[in-house]
């Protein structure tokens, strides 16, 4: 199987150079690759890449995830997060090709405590949201064989992460506030890749598994408890922090205004993955406490 690979140089695109080895030859672009289109910001130029490389396969990794900034170049957003991925799906339906394309927690709105279906209404609140929600709508009407899979708070040890960010804070600071009212489930890139080469794997021997699926860590969290597991985890294993072990604040959404609205409950329902293609999800613990090893000073 040939495997045509974009934004092989973002964190997920980083692991899938990895995991999708398994099944067949990786053409593995990013937005500077040079002899071949992959430039999202100028999405018609992508289906001529489609055509010189006739994958069997296209994973599409890119995407535009800065979502305040989103926020103020909405047709930047667009052209990357809806109508690059509009353009591979019709490419790849015209060649019979597969499509992989990820997706997002932020297509909801964050309303309610529990976690959400595949099939939920959904009601973005930012431009990010709007354009991934878009995204995946130019997916399906091109009736390309396709997995979208929805997932949220993604992180890896490569790369900047939450985790750093909060380690960085709690070395230099003596309080420290984290927000307490925004509820998902920390996802490892590594996991997402490996999901992907699974699901695609059984997707090409059954068709009939084409769709969306919610694909994320088991559980669930605030951005505080993750902060807190990072901070005792590193106390644990000797780091130097200057934070006090009571200093670590949680706070309201509503006390950090950002440009970007963010949705308070990101809980996302992974029953119909799990089910399908026969799956376990670990805990996002067990995931983090793995980058976390990977990060900190042995």
């Amino acid at each position: 199987m040939k495997i045509l690979l974009l934004g092989c140089d973002g964190q997920v695109g980083w692991e899938l150079q990895r995991s999708l080895q398994l099944l067949g030859e990786v053409v593995a672009l990013d937005f500077q690759s040079r002899d071949l289109a992959a430039d999202f910001s100028k999405p018609d130029a992508l289906a001529a890449t489609v055509q010189a490389v006739k994958p069997d396969l296209i994973v599409n990794s890119a995407a535009h995830t800065a979502v305040d900034k989103a926020e103020a170049e909405p047709e930047l957003a667009q052209k990357i997060n809806a109508d690059g991925p509009g353009v591979l799906a019709r490419a790849a339906a015209a060649s019979g090709a597969w499509l992989v394309h990820y997706s997002t927690d932020y297509v909801f709105d964050g309303s309610g405590d529990q976690p959400r279906g595949e099939d939920a209404p959904t009601g973005p609140l930012s431009v990010y949201g709007r354009t991934k929600l878009d995204g995946e709508r130019q997916i399906r009407a091109s009736g390309c064989k396709h997995l979208i899979l929805r997932t949220s708070w993604v992180y890896a040890a490569r790369g900047g992460n939450f985790a750093k960010t909060m380690l960085r804070l709690a070395a230099a600071k003596t309080e420290l506030n984290v927000i307490d009212d925004q509820i998902g489930a920390p996802t490892g890139a590594d996991l997402l890749a490996d999901l992907t080469a699974l699901t695609v794997r059984a997707a090409r021997a059954q068709p009939d598994l084409s769709g969306t699926y919610h694909a994320v860590a088991a559980g669930a969290t605030s951005w505080h408890g993750y902060a807190q597991l990072v901070i005792e985890t590193a106390r644990e294993r000797g780091v130097a922090l200057t934070l006090p072990s009571d200093a670590l604040r949680p706070i309201a959404t509503s006390a950090y205004p950002t440009p970007a609205a963010r949705p308070l409950n990101s809980r996302l329902d992974t029953r119909k993955l799990r089910e399908r293609f026969g799956v376990h999800l670990p805990d996002w613990e067990s995931g983090v406490r793995r980058m976390l090893t990977e990060i900190l000073p042995a």
